[in-house]
């Protein structure tokens, strides 16, 4: 038969005995399930293949079954050999569109495919490759698997390699494609055909079985030196087979998968180009004119590439079919992400094309977790935003994270368990999600996810409240997994910050006002641990407005404080600042709060310091300290010394630092005499504020061996308690008076606050430039 069509030339009388030749192929399931004496079900779950599939193969609703089915079939049904390719052999006359051979005998149609000229980059590990090549020329065998995600042009580096490298192996160079992303990939035994025939080895003398084959093929290509490039593999039980046991050959493998289990091979893992390297290859494609021409246009459009090469080359080879278009033209075209795939193709050369067909191959769930994974927010995910995302259990969502990363359609972090896409795979895994999911799914699994992270981030974030007690493991929604100290109530809240502050924003969109006030109140703590982090501004904004939406004036005035503070110190934005302390003092003096009073004429009088209104500043603190002193609570006396230091400050910034000196030793007695209900870790660091704003006052004062050791004494309390805000403005003070002594620290401290206030995007990096200078220039004078 061909194509299901009985042939005219027949081979003898069909034959009525148990042989079953005129059966089809349900028929003759049925048959040997019936001889075997099971039932459906039995068959189904030995074979684990559904009832509902068996009862279709069975009726002939499924005339011809993948060959993989058939074989687990005929293991269930504990078919010989012969029984087992008859059941095949009846399948594979329903397939309606049934693979041809490997190819017929001889080199020919296994030739290396045409090297690209306009190939670019991946010097290093061709190198490597080179290196490979003299080693298999020594006799052994090698093998380099080079794998890695769609579109970063595995085969055309195979295939470069492959030519540079053809001189090393003078008695052949074989290339086999394995269709390892089709349906029915090539098997064993249909390659093992065609690399033995590319040997010589005529059909009627090729042995039956796979593994004679293999022991023939093994035995042949161990007599020579051959280069062998298996292109496209599908996993490792299809390849083993083909790689030559001994003898000075090297074989090139390209697969989407990582193949791990393949033992004693070379790893060839191509990551994506360098911005200049796609540059380069966008030049050669259409020539270095018109990339001159619009040199940044060219870089721009690497960059929405992603630097992937196929990505790259399909631009070009778009730029290059129309040589009057403008790449500025492109540019903006791809710029729009709603259109930048389909912007992505050339021909029959797609980049959408290229990831659909990895996402086809896999199974329902991790195709799941692929484009749910696309709903993420930030720039990577953790198993248990992609397992809340997907509505997977947890370890289900590692698994299958870790199948994507095999299959190349992740990255996975060299350290952290987390995860992240390449932009483009983003966008095509976004435009699956939209596809096969829609809004309603889409927004289930938003709020589960929203909730979830939004409750754990509050609970992570009591553990550094002082105004309450430690949290109990009742308020995480997965208590099994809670972070369990302070580090790791740190460390989640790091690697989490994007989605419990997508999750805030989702919770406030949503009116969950309640909720939103409760995360932002138990983050109060924990934001002065990094008053680095500009979004504390969109944290506070959110818990202000959900306060004045639920009609609370107290919590509207305490969260207005907190955006005041937010304004003042992590976006340096005063006149917001005081636009918020403002709103806070009308709300605290209605509902008749003294502290929330207190706190937004100290935010107010910051502000006003940082726009150079120091007289209304120095007033509105004194104001400050008035009233906080008049309360009674814990919070007040915390909230006074906060005041007292800011006074201080003010005084010395204006020539009067005998005043300031006395303004932060009363703040540091009120320390040593301590506050009822407040660990001594909390009185320390506050103890801790206060040394360092005496340090400067001394130095002010020009008494610089006295401001170092309470400058000295504050650095240490703030390393120790991981407050790098608060750490390196001590370091750059503590540089300052170290460089007016003479001491010879100065520099090595200086330059150390620098770097670190870069980092935290500090103002005071001006500074430490400034101190840096001066100390070059008293040094260069002595």
């Amino acid at each position: 038969m061909r194509d299901g069509t009985p042939s005219s030339e027949g081979h003898g009388t069909p034959s009525t005995g148990d042989s079953g030749d005129t059966e089809d192929f349900g028929q003759r399931l049925r048959r040997l399930r019936a001889r075997a004496g099971l039932s459906q079900e039995a068959l189904a779950h030995t074979a684990q293949v559904s009832v509902r599939a068996l009862a279709d193969m069975e009726r002939g609703r499924t005339r011809g079954p993948q060959r993989r089915t058939v074989q687990a079939l005929a293991e269930a049904l504990g078919l010989d050999d012969d029984e087992a390719a008859g059941l095949e052999e009846s399948a594979a006359l329903g397939r309606p569109r049934p693979r041809a051979a490997a190819g017929p005998a001889g080199p020919g149609p296994l030739a290396l495919p045409r090297d690209i000229r306009d190939f670019t980059a991946r010097g290093p590990a061709l190198a490597r490759l080179l290196d490979l090549a003299r080693d298999a020329a020594e006799g052994r065998p090698a093998v380099s698997v080079v794998a890695g995600q769609p579109g970063l042009g595995k085969t055309a580096f195979a295939v470069h390699a492959a030519h540079r490298l053809a001189p090393h192996f003078p008695d052949g160079q074989f290339a086999l494609d394995l269709h390892g992303m089709d349906p029915e990939p090539t098997t064993p035994r249909e390659a093992l055909a065609g690399l033995l025939g590319a040997l010589g080895v005529p059909d009627a003398a090729l042995p039956a079985g796979t593994d004679d084959r293999a022991g023939l093929w093994r035995s042949l290509a161990g007599e020579r030196r051959l280069l062998l490039l298996l292109d496209n593999a599908a996993d490792e039980a299809q390849v083993a087979p083909l790689l030559p046991g001994t003898g000075p050959s090297l074989t090139l493998v390209t697969s989407r998968h990582t193949l791990a289990g393949l033992e004693s091979v070379h790893r060839t893992d191509l990551a994506l180009l360098r911005r200049e390297e796609a540059v380069e290859l966008l030049t050669r494609i259409i020539g270095p004119d018109r990339v001159r021409a619009e040199a940044q246009a060219a870089r721009d459009l690497a960059d929405l590439c992603g630097h992937l090469p196929l990505a790259v080359r399909i631009a070009g080879q778009r730029l290059l079919s129309r040589p009057h278009e403008r790449l500025a033209k492109l540019v903006a075209r791809l710029a729009a992400e709603g259109r930048r795939l389909d912007g992505l193709q050339a021909g029959s050369l797609r980049v959408r094309a290229a990831f659909a067909l990895s996402y086809r191959q896999l199974p329902p769930d991790t195709r799941t977790l692929l484009r749910r994974a696309a709903l993420a927010a930030g720039a990577d995910f953790s198993p248990e935003t992609g397992a809340l995302l997907a509505g997977l259990p947890y370890d289900e969502a590692v698994a299958r994270a870790e199948e994507l990363t095999d299959a190349g359609l992740l990255q996975s972090d060299a350290v952290a368990e987390r995860y992240r896409f390449h932009d483009l795979l983003r966008l095509y895994a976004a435009e699956q999600t939209d596809a096969e999911d829609g809004p309603e799914v889409q927004d289930t699994a938003l709020d589960r996810t929203a909730d979830w992270m939004l409750r754990r981030a509050t609970a992570a974030a009591l553990h550094f409240d002082v105004d309450h007690e430690r949290p109990g493991p009742q308020t995480d929604p997965d208590p099994d997994t809670a972070p369990t100290g302070r580090e790791e109530a740190r460390a989640w809240l790091e690697a989490e910050r994007a989605q419990w502050l997508a999750a805030l924003r989702r919770a406030h969109e949503a009116g969950r006002h309640r909720q939103v006030l409760d995360a932002a109140e138990a983050m109060h703590w924990f934001s002065d641990l990094n008053q680095h982090w500009e979004q504390w501004v969109e944290v506070f904004r959110h818990s202000a407005g959900s306060a004045r939406a639920l009609g609370s004036r107290r919590e509207e005035a305490v969260h207005l404080n907190y955006l005041a503070w937010a304004y003042n110190l992590c976006v340096h934005d005063p006149r917001a600042a005081l636009t918020s302390a403002d709103a806070a003092l009308t709300a605290a003096r209605d509902c008749g709060d003294g502290l929330q009073e207190g706190w937004a004429l100290g935010y107010g009088a910051g502000a006003l310091s940082r726009l150079g209104r120091m007289e209304e500043a120095q007033e509105r603190l004194r104001e400050a300290a008035r009233r906080l002193a008049a309360e009674q609570s814990p919070r007040a006396r915390l909230a006074e010394m906060t005041v007292l230091s800011t006074l201080g400050t003010l005084l010395r910034q204006t020539g009067r630092a005998d005043e300031a000196l006395d303004i932060h030793r009363r703040g540091e007695r009120i320390c040593r005499e301590g506050v009822p209900g407040r660990t001594e870790e909390l009185m320390a660091l506050y103890h801790a504020m206060a040394r360092m704003q005496i340090g400067n006052d001394l130095a002010a004062l020009e008494r610089w061996q006295e401001a170092e050791e309470p400058l000295r004494q504050a650095l240490a309390v703030f390393d120790a308690a991981q407050m790098p805000a608060w750490a390196e403005q001590a370091r750059l003070d503590l540089g300052r008076a170290l460089a007016a002594a003479g001491h010879p620290e100065a520099r090595e401290t200086l330059v150390a606050a620098r770097a670190a206030l870069r980092t935290l995007r500090s103002p005071r990096q001006a500074e430490a430039d400034e101190a840096l200078a001066a100390l070059d220039r008293s040094t260069a004078g002595t």
